[in-house]
């Protein structure tokens, strides 16, 4: 079965610090990864299946659509980033792993990453404070 994302890729550019020309496969399958450890951790399988068969569904409406928009959505694109920072500047190819260098570009070093997953991390948990009653 296939995953219903609750998020789009427009949605995690516009509103992080993700370059809107980072190619899609180099961080989607980091929003699945926090969608189903980070956003199913806080709403409980339960909710976080009847949403995700709205979304498939076309159908997700009323309070379910507010808590998603509201809530869900924000602490997704955060959780998101948190998971993706740390391998953003790696490829893995056939020969071998490599680390992204720019010549136009200073790579940062592990603290400053660290300070961006963290600041992050406070994103997305506030977001997990909202009101879960429906």
């Amino acid at each position: 079965m296939a995953t219903a994302l609750f998020i789009t890729r427009t949605d995690l550019v516009r509103n992080s610090i993700l370059d809107g020309n980072v190619d899609t496969d180099k961080f989607i399958h980091f929003v699945k990864i926090a969608q189903e450890i980070h956003v199913r951790n806080y709403l409980g399988t339960d909710l976080y299946n009847k949403i995700s068969a709205d979304i498939i569904a076309d159908t997700l409406s009323g309070d379910y659509l507010t808590l998603v928009t509201t809530y869900v959505q924000p602490m997704l694109i955060h959780f998101a980033m948190v998971d993706y920072l740390p391998f953003a500047a790696y490829q893995v190819k056939n020969n071998g792993v490599y680390k992204h260098t720019s010549e136009n570009a200073e790579t940062v070093n592990k603290s400053e990453i660290d300070y961006l997953v963290s600041k992050e991390r406070e994103f997305a948990e506030y977001y997990t404070q909202g009101s879960w009653i429906i």
